[in-house]
């Protein structure tokens, strides 16, 4: 399994058999729009910078519902939860996406704006790699996500949504997240052969990629 960084909330997750792309943005991210295929889609909540599927080429199944999907080997489902601290009264309902493939359980938590209960927590289960939102106003900020990374307890986590310079989102740098840290990595993409043979911290920072 290959997880690259397309930028803001969206990522590409190549399998063996399978490509899946979560979130595809629009141009107001300011992250260039990647020429890309996928197979599958995930959309976690309708805005503009989370939903843009037309940017997605490929003929792909999009997935934007709690309903199990099942393609090849890969199974994702989905876990009902909040874009806000109000139950979804300001900004509704945000769908966390959980990825099995190659003996891999990848979570993306979209545009998470909560910490998530008991019951959304054992819905999501264990996780090798967490995606996690860390840049606050819309989503969870910095502290909430180290807690919500506490809470989950994946072995590897990868921030997303974060003020980077190409970003003009009133929200907060990738810093005021990894400061929480001892040690920060930042690779190209995430390559997994086998968990057990993974020697790296916590906290895995990509590079954003467009290709």
């Amino acid at each position: 399994m290959k997880i690259i960084w397309l930028g803001h909330s969206s990522f590409l997750i190549e399998t063996g058999h399978c490509r899946i792309i979560t979130d595809p943005f629009d141009d107001t991210t300011g992250y260039p729009i990647p020429d890309i295929s996928a197979d599958l889609v995930t959309v976690s909540h309708d805005h503009h910078d989370h939903n843009m599927v037309d940017n997605v080429s490929g003929n792909p199944r999009i997935i934007n519902s709690l309903e199990k999907v099942r393609f090849g080997d890969v199974e994702i489902f989905g876990v009902s939860t909040y874009h806000d601290h109000s139950q979804g009264r300001e900004r509704g309902d945000n769908t966390v996406y959980v990825i099995k493939a190659e003996g891999f359980t990848v979570c993306h938590l979209g545009d998470l704006g909560h910490l998530p209960d008991s019951a959304q927590l054992e819905a999501i289960g264990q996780v090798d790699v967490l995606l996690i939102p860390v840049g606050g106003t819309y989503t969870i900020a910095a502290k909430e996500a180290v807690e919500v990374i506490r809470l989950i307890k994946p072995r590897i986590s990868i921030p997303m949504h974060y003020k980077a310079p190409v970003c003009p989102y009133p929200i907060t740098p990738l810093q005021d997240f990894a400061q929480h840290f001892d040690e920060v990595v930042k690779l190209p993409y995430l390559e997994l052969s086998s968990m057990d043979s993974i020697l790296l911290p916590e906290i895995v920072v990509l590079d954003y990629s467009c290709n």
